[in-house]
């Protein structure tokens, strides 16, 4: 067994925050030593979670949109590898899910970092994923990262959450489906070709 599946074995076994999920441990993670563009978005929801899919919902549905692919290019792991924030789903809170769970990320993305040697772009999707990976580089709000996401390339490209919920922050701010959409897959054809 290779390292790469050994890890991936680990992280599917994961029990660390069991007591604090309230649908059980369902780690999802998708990825292979070969995945070229890194996706790491928030956590899974209940879809994702009954179906073990990552994206598997219609936030995912606007992703594969926004990234101009089809589902199968988005769920091949030669391609694309899915590392949320937290890998289970964290529950319900007052306006949406909760947080990722804090446990996840610290114990594995470097591990999982370390065994991806192909990535050419990480897609930072949401404040968690920013925040964690942009440190003090990250601006004062999402909207201003996301708007400066030419200041993280070649390495990161930050965007807002594609989830439906984000309906009205994208009536707002019509620049970045007039301009940080085409930017963003002419990133990823460059790299998929």
């Amino acid at each position: 067994m290779s390292n790469f599946e050994d890890l991936l074995g680990q992280i599917k076994a994961c029990t660390v925050c069991a007591e604090h999920l309230p649908l059980g441990p369902r780690p999802v993670v998708s990825i292979s030593a070969h995945s070229k563009i890194l996706v790491i978005g928030q956590a899974p929801g209940t879809k994702v979670h009954a179906s073990g899919i990552p994206w598997d919902d219609a936030s995912g549905k606007n992703l594969r949109k926004w990234l101009g692919v089809n589902n199968e290019q988005f769920y091949d792991t030669n391609l694309f590898g899915i590392v949320p924030m937290g890998f289970c789903y964290p529950g319900k809170g007052k306006s949406g899910d909760l947080p990722p769970r804090p446990e996840c990320a610290p114990l594995w993305h470097n591990q999982i970092l370390d065994l991806l040697k192909e990535v050419k772009l990480t897609l930072l999707i949401g404040q968690y994923a920013q925040a964690y990976y942009l440190g003090e580089r990250k601006k004062k709000t999402l909207t201003e990262t996301v708007q400066n996401y030419n200041h993280y390339l070649p390495e990161f490209f930050p965007l807002v959450h594609p989830s439906p919920r984000n309906g009205i922050w994208m009536r707002k701010n019509q620049w970045f489906e007039n301009e940080i959409i085409p930017k963003l897959q002419q990133s990823v054809k460059s790299i998929l070709g």
